[in-house]
């Protein structure tokens, strides 16, 4: 069963007030709080565990070993990926995509080559590319989105061709919301021999991954969007594209043996995991994982889905506000604008009242570009939160529209 009150009392957070207003979090698109059980794991790790992995002999140092191991495992078995030696773990999916771009990129991309992107995505997985492209010569080509923001998957014939090398694509959009179909984006990109880097940021967390099944070849998401810490990533690939990539950055833990005429390099993972990894906070993702999975992701998802219907039937009804992303597949997020109000001066207001949205570009300014606007407001929605939240981000909403007009 779905229980919500035990749900928000495993989240400490949620009992605090802000500006003496109990608070109102509807920012996890950019960082979902955390359980219980993750911040006291993180802890305990830290306090009595605490040891460098893989290169010590010492009971510390093999237990935590083994601890980021299993949380490989962990990841793997979530994410659906065929093998352990597909999971690297990085800082985040900003430094995943980075991997990508420069480990394979600049083996596989040369000139006259050309890497598509679609409108809707995230900084992190566009700049990356643009960046590839400009150091090889390639061209960046752009999947637009429509009104509703589905993407024109009419116009792939269009933009995929044989020298395509790579298509970037998000699992969900940030700002619209947008879960689009990714079967043809796929199927187009492989059969032109292309590659697909997917972000899975907010995928992951609204029933995203299965990574094999869907012949992702390289898939990237942040476990602090995931109830786990901040710092800590991970990067999927499938394994002969990885086999074939040189490493990313040279260290410890990443060589088989140095040598000032040759260095060779670990086999996977670990080839692409320089320097001392963020142990702890892998160990902690693993922790987050297990609870997601006991409350169940389709339980999650049926409850996210009815804040986002009640959400948009409730803001949609508000005079002059717009709201962005209509497509019939959605995460729970909404973003929108107000006429004669500015995102900044709605979210100030409502962080008055104690309530917490992200105003901004969110990091996608194409986006806001194709809407011709500067900002949007985001409500971003996940399991703790609450149909009574719903009305109090709508009457908030109200308050500061009768205070800004």
């Amino acid at each position: 069963m779905f229980d919500i009150d035990k749900i928000r009392s495993d989240f400490p957070i949620l009992g605090r007030k802000v500006h003496n207003r109990q608070l109102v979090y509807l920012d996890s698109g950019a960082t979902a709080q955390k359980p219980r059980s993750v911040i006291d794991l993180t802890t305990e790790l830290m306090a009595e565990h605490n040891a460098n992995i893989h290169r010590g002999v010492h009971y510390l140092s093999e237990r935590m070993t083994d601890r980021y191991e299993a949380a490989r495992e962990a990841v793997r078995r979530f994410i659906g990926a065929s093998c352990r030696e597909e999971v690297i773990f990085t800082s985040g999916a900003t430094a995943s995509i980075n991997l990508v771009a420069y480990a394979w990129g600049d083996r596989f991309v040369t000139a006259g080559d050309n890497i598509v992107v679609s409108e809707m995505e995230h900084h992190s997985n566009i700049v990356p590319w643009q960046l590839l492209a400009e150091r090889r010569g390639a061209e960046l080509r752009v999947l637009p989105f429509d009104e509703r923001g589905d993407l024109r998957v009419d116009m792939l014939s269009e933009l995929i061709d044989s020298r395509t090398r790579l298509v970037a694509v998000t699992e969900s959009s940030n700002t619209l919301g947008t879960m689009p179909d990714l079967v043809p984006i796929v199927e187009a990109a492989h059969a032109v021999g292309a590659v697909v880097m997917v972000d899975g940021c907010q995928g992951v967390v609204h029933g995203g991954g299965d990574v094999a099944a869907r012949g992702y070849d390289f898939y990237a998401f942040s476990g602090h969007k995931l109830y786990a810490p901040t710092g800590i990533g991970v990067l999927y690939g499938r394994k002969e594209l990885l086999e074939a990539m040189p490493p990313f950055m040279g260290g410890g833990d990443m060589v088989d043996k140095v040598t000032f005429a040759r260095t060779t390099y670990a086999p996977l993972p670990l080839k692409f995991e320089a320097g001392t990894s963020n142990f702890i906070g892998a160990v902690a993702l693993a922790e987050a994982i297990s609870y997601v999975e006991s409350v169940g992701m389709a339980n999650i998802e049926q409850h996210e889905q009815g804040l986002l219907r009640l959400a948009t039937e409730r803001l949609s009804a508000i005079d002059g506000l717009r709201i962005y992303g209509q497509s019939s597949r959605k995460c729970p997020i909404v973003s929108f604008t107000v006429e004669g109000t500015h995102p900044y001066d709605v979210g100030m207001i409502l962080d008055k009242l104690g309530i917490a949205i992200r105003t901004g570009h969110h990091c996608a300014e194409p986006v806001m570009t194709h809407f011709g606007v500067s900002g949007m407001c985001r409500a971003s929605f996940a399991m703790y939160n609450t149909a009574e939240e719903v009305e109090l981000l709508t009457r908030g909403v109200e308050r500061a529209i009768g205070m800004l007009r």
